[in-house]
């Protein structure tokens, strides 16, 4: 089955791909659409709106039959042939996150994941009912691990993240336990001779059952800016969450968990890195780890990794945009000069980050906030005053997007409006010259060490 149909839509290792390829070749996102299949109606108790929510899913995820077809050496060689073909000075590998797509294209360099995430039918789903989501996961995940022995596959099951979608189908991530083979030959026919290899590894954890060999399930995500005793049955916030979606928490009976908590599903599998090692050892190449222990941590030292580059090419520095999930756009960034600063989600725990960043920082004159509308109601979302609260630290330049902010939180919003919003930013040209990688990794350590960013 061809990766663009395997790969799920909105994900946000396929927007990242999609928009650092775009970079490459000078291209904006103007061409990338809406974020998924969350409707506006997901996150509502309303049965009729959540049934289009139901419908709009089904109509891109994967059935049991298609499970069975997915290859993920076809997945790898898709997220490869986006790149143009030319030498490259480097490349990134590894978890997803928006700030590492502003690093490559400072960088000049083409960023591959080291995983993919699937959207799959579970009929007579329920949102409250994570045993049955287990058991219907688990199925799905033996037939796409019957023909990709090479993967894990890490199933999440999230209300608190995907609402409504969370009843209707069913979330896996497979993880290459490989170096896939396209990523081989992408190393070896188009890496500059000598030219170093960066990991970046997500190295948050949280609480696993591993339900078979090659497959585990995953109650929650650090995403969903709650915690993990949050998903316990007697949680206030637990109710709430399946409140808005229709859900009871009487019906709400956890798998038990009994291993300790390991890397969660954006975490980089051992034999994934173990390739790494072995084929940058064996062809002369650098290799270097970038550990991340929280999204703000590396959103920060990009945000000040970003300033003093303009800054050296005789910039400002001074305008900042504040991005959110998949709405970005690192091709607009650089050529408006701006300074990124990448949320990864509309969860208050985020957007406290960025205040505090802002807090520490030098002022910026300028700030655009895009802040992405989940398509979910949750106990844990920011409010648009806290995202205003984030705008008011620019000295002249206050804007929150209205078009994002209209019916936050429920709305979805394309990755193109990202795009348009930069667009009307006043051009800062020419661009500066891309940054030698030893000069990036120090300005990250600098910039990253006290949050517990870890470069070796």
């Amino acid at each position: 089955m061809a990766g663009d149909r395997v790969v799920a839509v909105g994900s946000t290792a396929r927007i990242l791909v999609a928009a650092t390829a775009r970079a490459m070749r000078g291209s904006d996102c103007a061409d990338l659409g809406h974020a998924g299949p969350v409707s506006r109606f997901a996150g509502t108790p309303d049965p009729v709106r959540r049934a289009a929510a139901i419908r709009s899913a089904g109509r891109i995820a994967l059935t049991a039959g298609q499970a069975a077809e997915v290859d993920a050496e076809r997945v790898a060689r898709w997220f490869v042939d986006q790149y143009p073909r030319r030498r490259y000075p480097g490349v990134l590998l590894g978890s997803p996150h928006g700030g590492v797509a502003h690093l490559a294209v400072a960088l000049g360099m083409p960023w591959l994941p080291a995983g993919f995430e699937m959207v799959a039918h579970w009929p007579q789903g329920a949102v409250d009912r994570p045993r049955a989501a287990l058991d219907h996961g688990a199925a799905l995940a033996g037939r796409v691990l019957a023909g990709n022995p090479d993967l894990h596959v890490r199933q999440v099951h999230c209300p608190a993240s995907r609402g409504a979608l969370a009843g209707a189908t069913v979330a896996l991530t497979g993880r290459w336990r490989t170096l896939p083979a396209a990523y081989r030959s992408f190393l070896t026919d188009r890496l500059a001779p000598g030219a170093p290899v960066l990991v970046l590894r997500d190295t948050r954890t949280w609480p696993v059952v591993d339900a078979a060999d090659g497959h585990s399930f995953q109650l929650g995500c650090p995403a969903s800016g709650l915690n993990p005793v949050d998903f316990h049955p007697d949680s206030h916030a637990l109710r709430q969450v399946l409140r808005s979606t229709g859900g009871d928490s009487a019906h709400w009976e956890p798998p038990e968990i009994s291993a300790p908590p390991a890397a969660a599903e954006h975490g980089v599998e051992s034999g994934f890195d173990r390739g790494v090692r072995d084929w940058t050892a064996r062809h002369g190449h650098p290799l270097h780890q970038i550990l991340v222990p929280t999204p703000e941590a590396l959103s920060a030292a990009t945000a000040d990794l970003y300033r003093r580059w303009l800054r050296a090419a005789g910039k400002t520095g001074d305008r900042l945009v504040v991005e959110c999930g998949r709405l970005l756009d690192p091709w607009q960034v650089l050529r408006a000069g701006l300074v990124p600063y990448w949320c990864e989600n509309a969860t208050r725990r985020s957007v406290e980050q960025v205040e505090w960043w802002l807090a520490g920082s030098e002022s910026f004159t300028s700030i655009d906030v895009l802040p992405e509308p989940p398509g979910v109601r949750s106990p844990a979302l920011a409010g648009l005053p806290q995202w205003l609260a984030v705008a008011g630290f620019g000295r002249r330049r206050r804007a929150l997007d209205r078009t994002s902010a209209r019916g936050y939180p429920v709305t979805s919003v394309p990755t193109r409006r990202a795009t348009e919003v930069l667009r009307a930013q006043p051009y800062d040209l020419p661009n500066p010259a891309p940054l030698a990688t030893g000069e990036a990794l120090a300005a990250l350590r600098d910039g990253g060490g006290h949050h517990g960013l870890l470069i070796c």
